[in-house]
């Protein structure tokens, strides 16, 4: 529509996301290797990459086109920044044996080997966050070998940008968990918090996680301390805290402990105004993970059916685990009857979803992927739609899984809307994410950095080799 206000979400833009449903169609330019402009109708959205980073943003009348610059048409579509995922775990497979503290079966493939199956397939599992169109994503929690993951993912083409907690430290550890290099630091007083925040701190991470699950034995207060010492000793060294508080109580005393970022939706009572009222105080970011749960449970009681999305994009092998369940009789009688008992009422999350939205929390989307039963890459999907679920607009949905999610991960000055100076990882679309959410799964082509990639390409050749220069061009 010929003078219509640009609508893309950016501070110096009208503040939406997208590009309008009016437009007919686009262009996107090459200029020698380094210049890419993009526009969608005649007087509307422009997007000039420089390199790596985008370069400006303006009416098309506005932006000047390199000289000698390459039409490739994009006509009828529409661009968004890049999606980030919160919350995953990659040390997790997604699949059935990856947790055996929960469903412990061991006796049929040790969980060490399930470490190093999922550790050798990394390079696969970070190509199919990208072609699902997840250009970033937060790791929080793993073995410290994901400090290397994070490396090794800076020279893969076809790796999302990839910040990461290393362990988590907690008061409680699984010994099912227990291996070499083990997913969880135990700490028992605020000594030991302490001297394990150090040791993460020498690695490097983005955040330091903390996995608070409540003892029944100790006041909360009691527990509160080493909570408390541990996020003392990162605030120190200028690190921001992830905290796993799953409880409204326990959520609330890790805000009030310094916790920066809350990695799961509260499940056991709707939020207050007090509760409302500290995390304003706080700017703690809030991830959703509204569909992990409903993840065990659907392949817990056999009926997990996997999204066309996620038949194309997630990992087979992983897929066909779900189905061992039906083999397994040591699964039945009454292990399963206290499984039935221990599912959160997913009405009280998606209430406290909405409410913390209309109450302007900042809402990051987070999939928690790597659990059974959620799949690496195509799962941020299905927690878009489950938000759609709980009431959320898609706008304010795609707000959630890019300028919030770059904002969990510390990079909200990098990623996460479509400025100049930022980093031009961007999705173009085939069908208007503004009407439905599901339409961005309708993914038409993934900007990383500047390089044009189909997602086509990416999710039947997941190797993390780069591929010849003809098939990168992907026009």
């Amino acid at each position: 529509m010929p003078g219509a206000p640009l609508p893309l979400f950016g501070a110096a833009l009208s503040g939406s996301i997208i590009t309008p449903a009016e437009a007919q169609y686009g262009s996107f330019y090459n200029h020698l290797g380094k210049h890419h402009f993009y526009s969608i109708g005649g007087d509307a959205a422009v997007v000039l990459v420089s390199g790596e980073r985008i370069g400006a943003v303006g009416p098309r009348g506005e932006v000047v086109i390199p000289e000698g610059a390459r039409v490739v048409d994009m006509s009828g579509k529409w661009i968004i920044p890049g999606l980030v995922d919160a919350h995953i775990h990659l040390f997790q497979s997604g699949g059935l044996y990856t947790r055996p503290d929960i469903i412990d079966l061991r006796s049929i493939r040790p969980y060490a080997a399930e470490v190093d199956w999922v550790r050798a397939r990394l390079p696969m599992t970070l190509a199919r966050y990208l072609a699902s169109g997840v250009t970033a994503v937060l790791d929080v929690g793993g073995p410290f070998w994901t400090f290397e993951a994070r490396e090794r993912s800076k020279t893969m083409p076809h790796a999302p940008q990839l910040a990461v907690t290393g362990p988590l430290i907690s008061s409680s550890m699984p010994s099912e968990l227990r291996v070499a290099d083990p997913p969880i630091l135990e700490v028992n007083s605020p000594a030991e918090a302490r001297a394990a925040v150090r040791r993460v701190l020498a690695q490097g991470p983005d955040l330091i996680k903390l996995w608070w699950i409540p003892e029944a034995s100790r006041s909360l207060g009691e527990q509160s301390r080493w909570v408390r010492a541990a996020i003392e000793e990162s605030h120190r060294a200028g690190v921001r805290v992830a905290v796993h508080a799953i409880q409204l109580e326990v959520a609330r005393a890790a805000v009030r402990a310094g916790a920066d970022v809350l990695v799961h939706s509260v499940d056991d009572h709707r939020v207050d105004d007090g509760f409302v009222r500290l995390l304003k105080e706080h700017n703690v970011v809030y991830v959703t993970t509204l569909g992990v749960n409903q993840g065990y449970r659907e392949v817990f009681e056999q009926r997990f059916k996997p999204t066309d999305l996620e038949r194309r994009l997630g990992d087979a092998e992983v897929l066909a685990t779900l189905d061992d369940l039906a083999d397994l009789s040591l699964w039945k009688g009454a292990f399963w009857k206290r499984w039935l008992l221990r599912w959160p009422d997913p009405r009280i999350a998606s209430w406290n979803l909405r409410r913390l939205h209309e109450a302007d929390i900042t809402i990051a989307a987070g999939s928690d992927a790597g659990n059974i039963g959620t799949l690496h890459g195509p799962a941020l999907h299905r927690e878009l739609e489950r938000m759609a679920e709980a009431g959320l607009a898609p706008l304010a949905i795609l707000k959630a899984a890019s300028q919030g999610g770059a904002r969990a991960m510390g990079r909200g000055s990098d990623l996460g809307t479509l400025e100049p100076g930022k980093r031009a990882d961007l999705l173009i679309l085939d069908a208007d994410p503004q009407s439905d959410i599901r339409h961005a799964r309708y993914i038409y082509r993934v900007v990383r950095g500047g390089a044009i990639l189909n997602p086509e390409y990416i999710a039947t050749a997941p190797s993390g080799e780069p591929p010849d220069s003809e098939t990168e061009r992907h026009y």
